[in-house]
């Protein structure tokens, strides 16, 4: 039986990502237009491609191809009234809701999805994914690519992690440790 492959792509940079504002539906920022299908032969033969139906996500998908599956399990997760939000005005505005969202991954004080249930929806795709052989290629957001780490390690489990050859991992120390997973930047590709 042939194994599911599945790589997730950040879409690429908006403004709100420029300016730490939580997302609304943005476009890229970038002449997405130009570098269009620019990385179509990025991947050995011709995988699946899927992605959320947010702007941002069909914009960056149609680097890849110009036909994209929309898949709403991929959407980002709905932050609510904090939609558009500076981080940085609500820590001065909302600190208290803004600290219990960031540690109870069950709260949802802007009144959108908890990242609890955005674990939940992405775990169920992930589920339905295990029967679907195959390489798919999906174009999502930043808080569904933690969310689906998350699920596939189970907490902290190690060896289910997997490091390649050459391969680098960036973590960074701010207050807390973060890991950073590298990406190449359509720009560079000018």
């Amino acid at each position: 039986m042939q194994a599911t492959r599945l790589t997730l792509i950040c879409h690429a940079r908006t403004v709100a990502q420029k300016l730490a504002r939580f997302p609304l539906d943005e476009p890229l920022d970038l002449d997405w237009q130009a570098l269009r299908l620019s990385r179509c032969n990025q991947f050995k033969g011709v995988p699946r491609l899927v992605c959320g139906p947010e702007l941002r996500t069909r914009q960056t998908a149609e680097l890849f191809s110009s036909a994209p599956e929309i898949v709403d399990a991929l959407k980002d997760c709905d932050f609510g009234r904090w939609g558009g939000e500076r981080i940085g005005d609500l820590q001065k505005t909302d600190a208290g809701a803004l600290e219990h969202w960031l540690g109870d991954p069950a709260s949802a004080p802007h009144g959108g999805e908890s990242l609890l249930q955005l674990g939940e929806r992405v775990g169920a795709w992930l589920t339905a994914l295990q029967s679907t052989p195959g390489h798919i290629v999906a174009i999502t957001h930043p808080f569904v690519i933690r969310a689906a780490l998350t699920h596939v390690l189970q907490g902290a489990a190690s060896n289910m992690i997997d490091v390649e050859p050459l391969s680098a991992v960036e973590l960074r120390f701010h207050g807390r440790w973060r890991l950073r997973l590298p990406g190449t930047d359509p720009e560079d590709l000018l």
